[in-house]
């Protein structure tokens, strides 16, 4: 398969350029050296072309061969990704582990997925049958909690000859025979596709059904579709990684693909251990068995985490072809700016600003515009929804990873070093946070959850503004000289955040939110602001008010009520009702 196409001329840290190569394409994968190290063909320049290597060059020198495969990079899809651990490039650590120990040898070469388990396949089709490009071919129990879809290759089409029966094989051997415009065809259970192409699908889909994640601030305040793109800035302790974990456990996506780009080995060691003990709410199952996580920490190649990310996007596009929907972590997107920022300077490239290449922009958009929900090929609808954790220096939302990521995404959820300092987590910002898919997803939440939630959201999302505008005449001349009006707008504010915003992920009953319960605890706060308010015109004190029985119940009813009692939350509306009103009267 690989043949010389040339001979190594200059090594410029993970950047190799080599001379006489007479037959060669772009973002060809090629092997390097004596030892064969991996890597892609970046630029072309007559007979010259520059190589970015995804293992430690150390060793490398001019005049060792430059093998290439006349193939583009690309990552083998099929069963046994699901509960896999791979590096930027698709190589399995575990298996690599076995072979080689502690340390990951220059050179190895270790097959994705498993050439001699054998899988129990059940075909969907039969002999005499025209398949269609992406169509369903058979299915593999590939865990308890995901189904194996095994599918017909996009560039594939044709009259089925041959189809083995339901039994056991590997992923190499042949399952069927089709006969194309081409001649004929041998499918297996494994496939290969370029990493930085996207998967076709048949026809975009508008996205209007949540991605239900059970973090209050996210569902009700700033949701984001499936199929929809978000990104997650803030400094460093702000908490990015413990809101993606949250994400990856309570989200209602079927399948989890976990990017750890760039990040801290020790950061990325954690997760790697909490992962495979972490148990899928939804089954009981160890949450590995429907998660795919890939490894590539800041002491590994830089080039290897520039190509991380699409390693990524491209298994989470295959399993949404599959018809899931599919929820794809990338932290971090500014840790894979800067290795294009260290690679673009090895290419001696004129650089934007702060150091970044001019195409930070266009990479950024090819990547964030896989995201969508989709007509699959086989007809089914899939979604790839895009949470995107941006490192900014500083916590400066000004710089261009983060100014150029606002552009491409629909969904901003700023972290906030403050709330996260007084351990209040989730530590979104209501403030700097925004959502674009308020208005598409509103219809899903009237019609399971409440009629009224987009009113109840923007009633207590314009009262937020006004408690952060009265926080300013606070620091001025203090609470007590403010109306009463003005104290039960920052006393409904300060219950808001505390008994709803914030949440607890050590708490069984707080960890997660259902949409029922999430809407009722709002509408009980935005019913207390309603009566606190007519009270308070009518001469009642705040004081009265948080002097009711109900008021207490409220404060602590995220603890006190489960979400297998969210009606208990109706019973608590309405007590409300009847304490304040009684109070009126009596005034």
């Amino acid at each position: 398969m690989y043949e010389v196409i040339g001979h190594i001329s200059r090594v410029i840290g993970p950047v190799v350029q080599a001379r006489g190569v007479t037959k060669a394409q772009m973002l060809e994968l090629v092997e390097v050296g004596e030892e064969r190290l991996i890597g892609e063909i970046m630029r072309l320049s007559g007979d010259e072309v520059s190589i970015q290597v995804y293992e430690d060059t150390t060793g490398l020198a001019p005049g060792a061969a430059v093998y290439g495969s006349g193939q583009p990079l690309s990552v083998e899809l099929g069963p046994g990704l699901m509960g896999s651990i791979y590096d930027g490039i698709q190589r399995p650590l575990e298996k690599i582990k076995e072979q080689s120990g502690q340390y990951i040898r220059k050179g190895v070469k270790v097959p994705p997925l498993d050439r001699k388990k054998k899988w129990k396949f059940t075909s969907q089709v039969k002999a005499g049958d025209t398949l269609s490009p992406g169509q369903i071919l058979g299915m593999v129990p590939e865990s308890q909690a995901t189904e194996h879809r095994v599918l017909v290759p996009p560039d594939v089409s044709g009259k089925v000859l041959r189809i083995v029966p339901a039994g056991e094989y590997t992923i190499e051997e042949e399952i069927a025979v089709v006969e194309t415009s081409d001649g004929k065809r041998t499918l297996r259970m494994v496939q290969s596709w370029p990493v930085r192409r996207p998967r076709p699908n048949r026809n975009r889909l508008q996205a209007t059904l949540p991605l239900l994640t059970g973090q209050r601030v996210i569902d009700t305040l700033f949701p984001v579709a499936k199929g929809g793109t978000v990104a997650i800035p803030g400094g460093f302790g702000t908490g990015k990684t413990v809101v993606e974990h949250q994400l990856a456990k309570w989200s209602d996506a079927d399948v989890v693909v976990y990017i750890g780009c760039g990040e801290r080995g020790n950061e990325m060691t954690d997760v790697l251990k909490e992962f495979p003990r972490l148990t899928d709410p939804r089954t009981g199952r160890p949450l590995m068995e429907r998660t795919v996580l890939i490894a590539n920490t800041s002491n590994m190649p830089v080039a290897a985490r520039e190509a991380s990310v699409y390693t990524g996007i491209t298994i989470a596009e295959y399993f949404r072809d599959m018809g899931y929907h599919v929820a794809i972590m990338a932290d971090s997107t500014s840790r894979w700016a800067e290795a294009l920022r260290e690679l673009s300077g090895r290419l001696e490239e004129m650089p934007a600003e702060e150091g970044f290449p001019a195409y930070l922009p266009t990479r950024l958009a090819e990547f964030y515009e896989r995201a969508g929900m989709v007509e699959t090929l086989s007809g089914k609808p899939g979604s790839v929804t895009i949470v995107g954790a941006v490192s900014p220096p500083g916590g400066d939302f000004s710089e261009p990873v983060t100014q150029h990521t606002k552009r491409f995404i629909r969904t901003f959820w700023a972290l906030d070093r403050d709330l996260a300092n007084s351990r209040h987590y989730p530590s979104i910002s209501w403030l700097d946070s925004y959502s674009e898919y308020v208005d598409d997803v509103s219809g899903w939440w009237k019609e399971n959850a409440d009629p009224e939630w987009a009113v109840l959201r923007t009633e207590i999302m314009d009262l937020l503004q006004r408690e952060a505008r009265l926080q300013q005449v606070v620091k001025l001349v203090g609470v007590d000289v403010l109306p009463e009006s003005q104290k039960l707008i920052l006393d409904v504010a300060n219950l808001f955040k505390n008994v709803f915003l914030q949440q607890s992920a050590y708490d069984a009953i707080d960890q997660f939110s259902t949409a029922a319960k999430q809407v009722k605890m709002l509408k009980v706060i935005v019913f207390y602001n309603r009566f606190g308010s007519e009270a308070i015109k009518k001469g009642t004190s705040l004081a009265k008010l948080k002097a009711l029985s109900s008021y207490h119940d409220m404060a602590r009813m995220k603890f006190a009520v489960s979400n297998e009692e969210a009606n208990k939350l109706d019973a608590l509306a309405e007590r409300l009702e009847q304490e304040m009103t009684h109070i009126e009267v009596n005034v």
